[in-house]
């Protein structure tokens, strides 16, 4: 449980950084980047599994980087549920995916070391 807790404060850490770099998105408050987090997770576990197998022959002919459009439209999907999150367009919920991606796996490593 608390690994589950550690996870999840790292990834709304992760969201903070990202909206700070990057001009084309804002987060409000922490606690907008906590259910921004726990949203994400949840469209990642659920939404995306479903979105790639429906979209397999894409991302085949695209050699996978159909998976960045996948991606960029769950960050979209995320930014019409959180009231406190913005995201300017596609191309910016598309870096800001990108973004998270390397964070986190930095994250998960640090985390793992810690626990």
């Amino acid at each position: 449980m608390l690994s589950f807790i550690i996870k999840w404060i790292l990834s709304a850490v992760a969201v903070l950084i990202a909206a700070y770099i990057l001009p084309g998105v804002e987060v409000e408050s922490f606690w907008a980047a906590l259910l921004v987090a726990v949203i994400l997770s949840l469209f990642n576990a659920v939404l995306r599994p479903i979105l790639v197998i429906l979209t397999i022959p894409v991302t085949v002919l695209t050699l996978g980087l159909f998976l960045l459009v996948i991606n960029a439209v769950i960050v979209l999907l995320t930014d019409a549920m959180v009231g406190d999150f913005y995201v300017s367009g596609f191309w910016w919920a598309l870096i800001f995916s990108l973004v998270i991606s390397v964070l986190g796996a930095i994250f998960d490593n640090i985390a793992e070391s810690i626990g």
